[in-house]
């Protein structure tokens, strides 16, 4: 009868760990956060090429910097919420590849290449919408999914060209996907990701869709029993994966003037580590798109450095994948961390052995043998 007037255990311990999760000033919870941790590395690495590495801080450096990681940002935008619902995709290079492929074999051919585009934006759909179904509707774990499916969307793209590469594209296209917007140094492609990157923040940040993405990775039962559409949501945002990455692979085609199976091979390891170095958890349920972004403008100033100051690129793929285990162990850590903290600060846990009638915190011996009815009325 007690547990209708005084809350259990678990939930006096659930409202002590979140009132204490915001204990801190806004100050401390705005500025010590990952996010901030990472553009602070950011702008360290930054200044410390600068000095030390030739030709760093050249604006040159700062526009081909961009160039070489706008593929990155792209796909990192829609993975950043696969990975948040404790889902992966492997295959987003591969399908850049495939739709790189496509969209050069169609103009080849003779299609108008903004048909030749669309097309290439609708093999992504599918491959996407693959990856999906076989998560979604057959219950596959997506690592061993999009494994399988980063093979066969590399297969299908090296079997359509072989070894030869398709190189005769319109120099409008090409001068845009390399070219600036206006007198700045600031690539053209920019502007597509900015117009991306605002639509994706705002759809995770500050929208149910969002709230639904953590509530999955944080507990997909929670939230399947709450009423989120768990397998729409997941599918949905494979499809995203594959369209956005299609549109890095027709960039990437027209950056370098070139249509290859080839095109884009490791990517999927670069964006998924610039992911996890953003801040955001490979187990799901937590994560945030500006980290993300920073986390690949990272990666891409660690790899332009060690390029200018004339190291091979196995280095800069060992120093990627070093990156990589630091963000999974790191993660794993400071979560480790947290929850000691929060076990250390809980509530003591009342012993099952209390005799009846003892006083809990916050009553007298007096309120314990009164009936619960008559106590009931006499607060009325």
């Amino acid at each position: 009868m007690t547990s209708l007037i005084h809350p259990s255990d678990s939930a006096t311990e659930k409202l002590t760990r979140t009132y204490r999760d915001h204990q801190r000033p806004l100050w401390q919870r705005a500025l010590l956060n990952r996010d901030v941790a990472v553009w602070a590395a950011l702008v360290a690495v930054f200044l410390y090429a600068s000095a030390t590495v030739p030709f760093f801080d050249r604006p040159i450096t700062i526009t081909y910097l961009l160039l070489d990681v706008a593929p990155i940002l792209l796909i990192a935008l829609p993975m950043t919420l696969v990975i948040i619902t404790g889902e992966i995709d492997l295959s987003v290079a591969s399908t850049v590849a495939l739709a790189s492929v496509s969209f050069g074999v169609l103009y080849d051919k003779g299609t108008p290449i903004l048909l030749a585009a669309v097309a290439a934006l609708l093999v992504g759909l599918v491959c996407g919408a693959l990856n999906g179904f076989l998560v979604t509707a057959l219950g596959l774990p997506s690592l061993a999914v999009t494994i399988g499916t980063l093979a066969l969307y590399r297969g299908i793209a090296v079997g359509l060209l072989g070894t030869t590469a398709i190189t005769d594209f319109p120099d409008t296209w090409t001068d845009w996907a390399r070219g600036r917007i206006g007198d700045s140094d600031i690539p053209s492609i920019m502007i597509p990701f900015a117009v991306l990157a605002v639509l994706f923040i705002v759809l995770l940040h500050f929208t149910a869709f969002g709230r639904g993405v953590y509530a999955i990775g944080l507990n997909e039962g929670a939230a399947r029993f709450s009423g989120i559409r768990v397998e729409r949501t997941k599918l949905l945002l494979f499809v995203l994966t594959g369209v956005v990455s299609a549109l890095a692979g027709i960039y990437y085609t027209l950056r370098y003037g070139s249509a290859r199976g080839d095109n884009a091979n490791g990517m999927e390891m670069q964006v998924i580590a610039a992911v996890l170095l953003g801040g955001v958890s490979i187990f799901g349920g937590r994560g945030a798109l500006p980290g993300v972004i920073a986390g690949v403008l990272l990666i891409g100033a660690i790899g332009s450095a060690l390029r200018l100051a004339d190291q091979t690129a196995d280095v800069i793929n060992i120093v990627t994948g070093l990156l990589l285990v630091v963000a999974v162990v790191g993660s794993s850590v400071l979560g480790w961390v947290s929850s000691k903290r929060r076990r250390r600060g809980a509530p003591e846990p009342r012993s099952s052995t209390t005799p009846p009638g003892t006083p809990t915190p916050g009553t007298t011996k007096a309120d314990t043998d009164v009936p619960v009815g008559e106590r009931e009325r006499e607060d009325r």
